[in-house]
């Protein structure tokens, strides 16, 4: 339900010009105008509102989404082609609406806490906020920044900034607030009752996006597990829903014989109704793990280094495996746009291989389920040789990136992998930034997936961190053992000499250990 601004009780409203009229008129009915910045006042145990305006600073403002290695982008196609657009009224004039699959944008209000760290620290989360909206399929329209100590208990921002929200909910004809945290289920009720709109948080905008984006099936079945723990505690009842059933011919419910005693109630019933799909989807996603491990085992028995790419969502991963492998994955000014892992092969410019696998972007706070959900994913960069960290240099809080995608590599262990720093966007940074980040970063590389720049440097660089072949053996291989001699070109293996003599291929290399008990027959010992 949207709420419509009441001008004529509001003194506010009646202290506003005709043109702040007009505007309010003019966003209400959709027309592309941009929200006016709602200048809110001081009031108790809070802080000034800071309206979030225009394209979300979290998603980077570059004129070409795409390279020439980014390949057709056929899945980025399918996805647009439910597409979504401001002003869509719900009486359709044109039957191409119908036809092109156009959906009306919600339209939404943010709000936020500042209870610790700097304001620009609240309003850079609060841009994160409205990036994730964007990309779940919302136009938003203002937002507001509290100073508060703690949470309040019983609406989160406290009475009196919650009677602002809805000011700001009425003036604006939002349909949907969403606040900046994970919100208990009182919170949320209680807010929705004041300002009397849909109220969701920050959890539950992530499991959406989520929810768009999953492809492949162990992606999905991830997501619906992630999403039923999200719902399990926040189910609630109204009316009858919520009473026992009847016993014999009591009222109206004529159960009759074999339904006497206290019964279940909805709620109970929803509940255990959730618990064994939940059941289910954990048997489902642990029978998929093992063809994961099986993969992973074929590589460690080959011992194929392995690097993964892991960073903050929206860093350029995608783009990055698809301009070091040409893999053609999808690619999108978005976050969160790619979920499912993607591993490709590589090799190092003197012909050492490697897999490159693309995994999911993390957030700041990012939802405790999903890490439990996408623990079998995560675990590409738990098992990795190598971990190719991607930073937005571009991003305005680079830092907190790299701390929140630090915090989730703590979470599944992946803190002991060596870990290099690829400072991605370069031709979109602040070369002050950039500078800031290469004095603070040991190990680091700085590229642009979308133009090249210092893609060799990183080559280089992974190619002098991967594992390489350790034993070194001085072998003598008969000319009809020449499938030796390609096993050696074909493997992973570092040819430093070959000499060719009377007995055979007199040759120098570096195998690893595997290979090496295969070759011992060969070995001369001068």
């Amino acid at each position: 339900m949207t709420s419509q601004p009441n001008t004529g009780s509001d003194p506010a409203a009646q202290d506003m010009s005709p043109q702040e009229i007009q505007a309010v008129i003019d966003r209400i009915l959709a027309k592309d105008v941009p929200a006016k910045n709602v200048s809110t006042p001081r009031g108790e145990g809070s802080g000034d509102g800071k309206a979030v305006l225009g394209r979300a600073q979290a998603i980077s403002r570059l004129d070409e989404e795409h390279s020439t290695y980014d390949g057709d982008q056929q899945d980025l196609e399918e996805r647009r082609a439910l597409r979504r657009r401001a002003g869509l009224s719900t009486e359709l004039e044109d039957v191409t609406e119908v036809e092109y699959r156009q959906l009306r944008l919600e339209r939404v209000v943010l709000a936020g806490l500042w209870s610790e760290g700097t304001l620009a620290d609240a309003e850079n989360s609060l841009r994160e906020l409205a990036a994730l909206a964007e990309t779940a399929g919302s136009e938003v329209l203002d937002g507001l920044v509290q100073r508060r100590d703690k949470p309040d208990p019983g609406t989160f921002l406290g009475s009196g900034k919650a009677q602002e929200l809805k000011d700001i909910v009425m003036s604006t004809g939002a349909d949907t607030v969403i606040v900046d945290a994970e919100l208990a289920p009182s919170q949320r009720r209680a807010l929705e009752d004041i300002v009397k709109v849909k109220v969701i948080d920050r959890t539950a905008l992530i499991l959406d996006i989520f929810a768009q984006h999953a492809k492949s099936r162990e992606g999905k079945a991830q997501v619906e597990l992630a999403q039923l723990e999200y719902l399990l505690p926040r189910l609630r009842g109204w009316g009858e829903s919520m009473s026992r059933q009847a016993g014999g011919q009591v009222g109206s419910a004529a159960a009759g014989m074999g339904s006497r005693g206290p019964g279940e109630t909805k709620i109970e019933l929803d509940r255990r109704r959730i618990r064994t799909r939940m059941a289910k989807l954990r048997r489902e996603i642990a029978a998929m793990k093992p063809a994961r491990e099986t993969k992973r085992a074929n590589r460690r028995r080959n011992e194929v280094p392995s690097v993964a790419i892991a960073g903050y969502t929206n860093a350029g991963k995608s783009s990055l495996l698809n301009r070091l492998t040409d893999a053609g994955v999808l690619v999108e000014n978005a976050l969160f746009a790619t979920l499912d892992p993607t591993v490709r092969k590589a090799e190092t410019p003197d012909g050492l291989g490697y897999t490159l696998a693309d995994t999911v972007g993390f957030v700041r706070s990012l939802p405790t389920q999903l890490v439990e959900a996408f623990r079998s994913t995560l675990e590409e960069v738990a098992d990795a040789d190598l971990i190719l960290h991607v930073v937005d240099v571009s991003h305005p809080d680079p830092e907190g990136q790299i701390a929140a995608v630090r915090k989730v590599f703590s979470e599944v262990d992946a803190r002991k992998v060596p870990e290099i720093i690829v400072l991605n966007k370069a031709d979109a940074a602040d070369p002050f930034v950039v500078e800031r980040l290469k004095q603070r970063e040991q190990r680091h590389v700085v590229v642009s997936a979308r133009t090249g720049e210092g893609i060799p440097e990183l080559l280089k660089l992974i190619s002098e961190s991967i594992p390489r072949p350790s034993v070194q053996m001085d072998l003598l291989i008969p000319y009809d053992r020449g499938d030796l001699i390609s096993k050696l070109h074909q493997s992973d293996a570092e040819i430093l000499s070959v000499d060719h003599i009377e007995a055979g291929t007199r040759t120098a290399v570096k195998v690893r250990e595997g290979l090496a008990s295969e070759l011992e027959p060969f070995a001369v010992n001068d």
